[in-house]
């Protein structure tokens, strides 16, 4: 039989647009080795979401895969208005004004969407419009206007993105929209749903309370996208169950040369939290319009999946670009090639941690086994997947498969680093059963054979969540 999924530690996640609509190019997505798709709340009505959404789970039964599905909320609209002619052309220089009462912007001015700017900006503030291609100082705020002078020029267009140079824009992470969308998130049930702009673990919390308002538990994560982000970033991940290192707004706020060294510090506190990591923005941007990486883009994938990252993300690339199968298949060959020569010290990993549970302890245990002993793999017999998300902070050799009956788990399990889920239903309540069961289908599968050495652990009583506390090293026969 042919082992369902690739067997590549870092997950894939692709944002879906008109370029990767149809069936077909879904389908080869897939097969090239998509794990989770983003279905982006910034364009497209809620209904459009829940069509995409069936379509995506369709064809993954069809192909006996658990493929994760990402809701990333639009979040506060800080952006400008519209301008008559559609753009206009700025030099240094210039005098250039911002005005919340503006309806059609012109050569002189434009609207604001987000009114409250005015309030947020003084006098010295430096503004970084259309991802900071274009730079104005802040002279003065009169009433609803801001005059500012250009200092780096260009064309500016409708609807661009407006930023503070360090941060500091007061618009809420949640707005009335976001609100509800989460209510189709829950409708779709989507097993994440993605923050934007989030200050605090304050945000994140409200999140949460609005998704259990619906009856759904989507997992939480919280794009770090603000300079505010950074300095909360340990509560954000506390409240959160991980965090998109999104490169796009961040480097706007906190400059560009920043970004590198946050991405590194924010995968190294996310594992040590045993939180989830998604790194996105721009990995594979070329491939827009080429069917091959840039070879920097090729270092950026490999760097992250060295840090530890669990997802690596497409944005443009796989929503409006020429070429979404072919840019999967080539982040593919660049993470399996990282992956190879990435470090595993458990030793290291365990110093100076105590376990807060016989769940994690069990987990663990079977980690540092696996760094000593002959294993071909770790199988989790699990319900709800946290053993299995314990066991992935590590940078494992051999694979862990979780095996489970329950559909949501192993489309969350989608996303964990060297998690591979398997749909794993049994009847008997026998401990002894079921892991010969199991041993049985990780065969069945190709992914181990007659004489491999495989440690699974298993809860009892047998199908209770939470439960997992036995440990065994099995012969596969």
């Amino acid at each position: 039989m042919q082992t369902p999924f690739i067997l590549r530690k870092t997950k894939i996640v692709a944002t879906l647009g008109p370029a990767s609509s149809s069936d077909a190019v879904l389908g080869r997505m897939m097969d090239a080795g998509l794990d989770l798709v983003r279905l982006n709340f910034s364009h497209g009505k809620g209904s459009d979401h829940a069509e995409v959404a069936e379509r995506v789970r369709a064809l993954a039964r069809e192909r006996k895969r658990a493929v994760g599905v990402l809701a990333d909320l639009q979040g506060p609209k800080i952006r400008i208005g519209k301008f008559a002619e559609g753009k206009v052309s700025l030099a240094p220089g210039d005098r250039f004004i911002l005005d919340a009462a503006c309806e059609m912007g012109d050569q002189t001015r434009v609207g604001l969407d987000y009114k409250e700017l005015t309030g947020d900006v003084g006098p010295g503030d430096t503004l970084l419009l259309a991802d900071g291609f274009i730079t104005m100082t802040v002279n003065e705020v009169k009433g609803p206007e801001i005059f500012c002078t250009v200092v780096q020029g260009g064309v500016l267009s409708n609807n661009k993105g407006v930023n503070r140079l360090g941060g500091g824009l007061s618009a809420p992470a949640l707005t009335d929209k976001d609100r509800e969308d989460i209510k189709t998130v829950a409708a779709i049930k989507a097993d994440y749903v993605a923050v934007s702009f989030p200050r605090s673990g304050a945000d994140i919390d409200q999140a949460r309370a609005l998704l259990r308002q619906t009856g759904w538990d989507a997992r939480i994560i919280a794009k770090i996208e603000r300079a505010e982000a950074i300095d909360a970033l340990e509560e954000i991940l506390d409240a959160s169950d991980g965090i998109m290192v999104a490169r796009g707004d961040l480097a706007v706020e906190m400059g560009d040369a920043a970004v590198p060294g946050l991405q590194k510090r924010m995968i190294k506190m996310a594992r040590a939290k045993r939180k989830l990591i998604i790194t996105a923005t721009q990995m594979m941007e070329s491939m827009i319009d080429s069917p091959m990486p840039t070879r920097a883009e090729v270092s950026d994938v490999a760097n992250a999946v060295l840090d530890g990252t669990d997802g690596v993300m497409l944005s443009a690339e796989s929503a409006v670009g020429k070429y979404p199968v072919e840019t999967i298949s080539a982040m593919n060959r660049v993470c399996i090639e990282a992956e190879k020569v990435a470090e595993f010290v458990p030793e290291k990993d365990f110093e100076g941690k105590d376990f807060s549970s016989v769940e994690q302890s069990i987990a663990l245990a079977a980690v540092f086994i696996a760094a000593h002993y002959p294993l071909r793999a770790i199988a989790a017999l699990t319900e709800s997947g946290t053993t299995a998300l314990w066991m992935s902070r590590f940078n494992l050799d051999i694979p862990i498969y979780a095996l489970s009956p329950s559909v949501e788990t192993r489309r969350r399990a989608s996303l964990f680093r060297g998690v591979y889920p398997i749909r794993f239903e049994e009847a008997s309540t026998d401990p002894e059963v079921v892991l010969e069961r199991a041993g049985e289908e990780l065969k069945r599968l190709d992914v181990v054979a007659a004489g491999d050495l495989v440690a699974i652990t298993i809860g009892e009583p047998i199908g209770q969540p939470g439960g997992t506390n036995t440990l065994k090293i099995i012969r596969i026969r």
